[in-house]
């Protein structure tokens, strides 16, 4: 226990890392997300086939292969990143433990949202429609409020599993929650202390997530409890 209360800054300072890097990263999704889920539930599939086949790969393939490929991969691609000014972004294992984060949260999410604008009644969008709403108007008003009320349930999980998943960004040598917990059971030989803290370190963050997002959800839905009472 004694190496746990020595290391407690590198841990709470890698608990804000992680905190950082998952805030970003589902900001960021959460932006891409709301039009990406828009233009996937579009008839036309010169729109909604570029977006099914960015939901495709990054549901379809391990969250691990592609921060390899981001970080790794884009090796190959210097001179090209370097003539646009890019490649001292990708040299940052930072940045790149974000944008996979966010291209992979931003594809889930665009199927979750898809799935609540797809979930709106008829009826609602009828009765808009006969208000004279059409068009981005009536996606800003009606639509995508209603599908993000539907939605927030699956998309709390999803941010969770997001967080759960940033424990991956450690292979990059991030020092994340799981990274400092890595570097100092491996120096220590304390596996089972170090890993079971850095376990209480995400039930503690995790919880507070779900608390956070709960009270977004009884803020969306507070037009119910007004209509029972």
């Amino acid at each position: 226990m004694e190496i746990i209360v020595e290391n407690i800054p590198r841990f709470l300072n890698a608990a804000w890392v992680t905190i950082q890097i998952t805030a970003i990263s589902v900001f960021i999704g959460f932006c891409m997300a709301i039009p990406l889920s828009v233009i996937r539930v579009s008839i036309r599939k010169i729109f909604s086939w570029p977006v099914y086949a960015f939901t495709f790969y990054f549901r379809g393939t391990p969250l691990l292969v592609q921060i390899f490929l981001i970080y790794y991969g884009s090796g190959q691609f210097q001179e090209q990143l370097n003539a646009v000014g890019l490649w001292y972004l990708f040299q940052s294992p930072w940045f790149c433990a974000v944008l996979s984060l966010t291209l992979n949260t931003a594809a889930y999410s665009t199927e979750i949202f898809r799935g609540g604008i797809q979930g709106v009644p008829s009826g609602e969008i009828e009765a808009a429609r006969a208000c004279g709403m059409s068009g981005v108007l009536l996606y800003w008003r009606i639509i995508i409020p209603r599908a993000i009320r539907i939605a927030w349930p699956a998309y709390t999980n999803e941010v969770i599993f997001l967080l759960q998943a940033s424990s991956l960004v450690s292979i990059i040598t991030v020092m994340d929650i799981t990274g400092v917990a890595g570097e100092i059971a491996t120096r220590s030989f304390a596996f089972y202390e170090t890993y079971l803290f850095a376990a209480g370190l995400y039930l503690v963050i995790v919880y507070g997530v779900l608390w956070l997002f709960r009270r977004i959800e009884n803020r969306l839905n507070a037009y119910l409890r007004a209509e029972s009472a």
